[in-house]
């Protein structure tokens, strides 16, 4: 017997994890917490400063004192607590790089600290992909790294760090989203690994993450043939509940990946993936990076329960997965109540992370370039950016290299626009260009080689994977964020 339709559209509303527009919570949402909504995602679009973030999580909890509270901070290149000026943490890579497992659980708190303080008790990260393939589109420094178990070692860390901060913890993109080159944003990417291989890459963080007590895991929407042939792993039965349920013990919840990423809403619709996915065994549907209004959530709730009422979506299993959204809201709320709600201590753990993350190496001998104790001319060379960074967050070091060396420009090229020698304004003045994954991308290469061959005194700093060195100094940060370009400026004038 099918539940009445009130309690079918509060069961169908708790499972939602949707987005808003605006630093203030419509009144939609308010109206939604009240009618069973179980949890709302935050973006960058709704973060002006703590304070801020901290009276509107407030306003959420007022309405529902257990609301989940979710936001995509990745503490790197991805970050939306920290959008308008850049990360004060390095992210996943260059954790990596330092591989000291207790300096990434420290960062990790230092960030569940930060979060728990203002009020958000879910983080969808961290992210435990294993880059394994360079030319990775999506991932990149987003990953603690290429090699399966410093990645598992540092993704359990992490785990324990942050939900040591009070705030629950997920790994994504389950069951592993680094080997591809195709971003899920745009497309279905297809992961052509045997179960061998995945067993001993793909899923080595996963476990690692389960055993350290994760309490959420992200699905990815992938295609993974040696798991599911015909449906992506956020649709798959045989992915969700046989590998991560069955084979790898895990009993929290899962969360899709945005379910409006045209990887699976071009093949099966908007709300036909969230139904699917419920059907499939995850418990939570993430929405809102693109659609942000009343009307797409309505959408989502509206086909839920009538996926119910015809037999497509079983009632227990909806029932089973708004269940489990209430687990995690307990868990949260237990974290809370345990934890000091005082007031976050200034601290530079993520600075010091960033400096140990430098590495500089020389490709040809002669002079000393470094350190640099004259204003500099940088050209700073800005890839496309993929849509989880998102356009709003400023990288570089123009700015934190001006300040320890006044005078210092900075000029920045995007693909058309750059000039056939784009260190010839540099005059005499120390030349340092700047790249983001130099080995993607051919225009860029071809620009830095011209330089370099104009200025084989020119410094190279790459601030994203060191897959290409080049330069008579390289310098590799690991990342992008404003951490990382200062711990670069610094190690640039010899200042660390």
């Amino acid at each position: 017997m099918t539940a009445p339709a009130g309690d079918l559209s509060a069961l169908a509303a708790a499972v939602l994890q949707p987005g808003f527009v605006g630093t203030t919570p419509p009144p939609w949402v308010c109206r939604w917490l009240g009618e069973g909504l179980g949890g709302v995602v935050l973006f960058a679009r709704n973060i002006v400063d703590p304070a801020q973030v901290a009276a509107l999580t407030a306003t959420l909890r007022a309405e529902r004192p257990d609301v989940i509270v979710a936001i995509d901070e990745e503490a790197g290149d991805v970050t939306r607590i920290e959008s308008g000026r850049g990360s004060s943490r390095p992210g996943n890579f260059a954790l990596g790089a330092v591989d000291d497992p207790a300096l990434t659980e420290a960062v990790a708190r230092d960030l569940g600290t930060e979060l728990a303080v203002a009020g958000i008790t879910l983080d969808y990260a961290p992210d435990a992909d294993v880059n394994s393939n360079p030319d990775n589109p999506v991932i990149g420094v987003r990953s603690f790294g290429a090699d399966p178990a410093l990645v598992a070692r540092h993704t359990a860390a992490w785990v324990r760090g942050l939900q040591a901060g009070g705030v629950a913890a997920c790994a994504k993109h389950f069951p592993g989203h680094g080997d591809t080159r195709v971003d899920s944003h745009h497309d279905l990417p297809r992961i052509t690994a045997d179960r061998d291989r995945l067993d001993a890459c793909e899923l080595a963080p996963f476990r690692a993450a389960v055993a350290a007590g994760v309490q959420a895991v992200m699905t990815g929407h992938l295609l993974v043939p040696a798991l599911d042939p015909e449906l992506p792993a956020t649709l798959s039965q045989r992915i969700l509940g046989g590998l991560l349920r069955d084979e790898l013990g895990f009993s929290g919840l899962i969360v899709t990946d945005a379910v409006e990423m045209r990887a699976v809403a071009d093949r099966y619709g908007f709300a036909g993936a969230a139904v699917r996915a419920l059907a499939a065994g995850a418990d939570a549907i993430c929405i809102g990076g693109e659609r942000a209004g009343e009307r797409d959530a309505r959408e989502l709730r509206d086909a839920i329960v009538a996926a119910v009422v015809s037999g497509e979506l079983p009632e227990e299993r909806l029932a089973e997965a708004a269940k489990r959204v209430g687990q995690l809201a307990a868990w949260t709320v237990a974290a809370r109540t345990t934890l000091s709600n005082g007031t976050r201590g200034a601290t530079d753990v993520g600075l010091v992370a960033a400096r140990r993350a430098v590495r500089v190496s020389t490709t040809r001998p002669g002079p000393a370039v470094l350190p640099l104790t004259r204003p500099a001319y940088v050209v700073e060379f800005e890839p496309p950016r993929n849509i989880a960074i998102g356009a709003e967050t400023p990288w570089g070091i123009g700015e934190p290299l001006g300040e320890l060396l006044p005078g210092t420009d900075t000029v920045r090229y995007a693909e058309p626009d750059v000039p056939a020698d784009p260190g010839a304004p540099a005059g005499g003045r120390p030349l340092v260009l700047v790249v983001r994954d130099l080995h993607r991308h051919d225009w860029m290469r071809d620009a830095v080689r011209r330089a370099v061959a104009a200025r084989p005194d020119a410094v190279v700093v790459e601030l994203g994977v060191p897959e290409l060195v080049t330069g008579a100094v390289h310098l590799a940060t690991h990342g992008a964020t404003r951490a990382s370009g200062r711990a670069a400026a610094e190690a640039l004038t010899g200042r660390a």
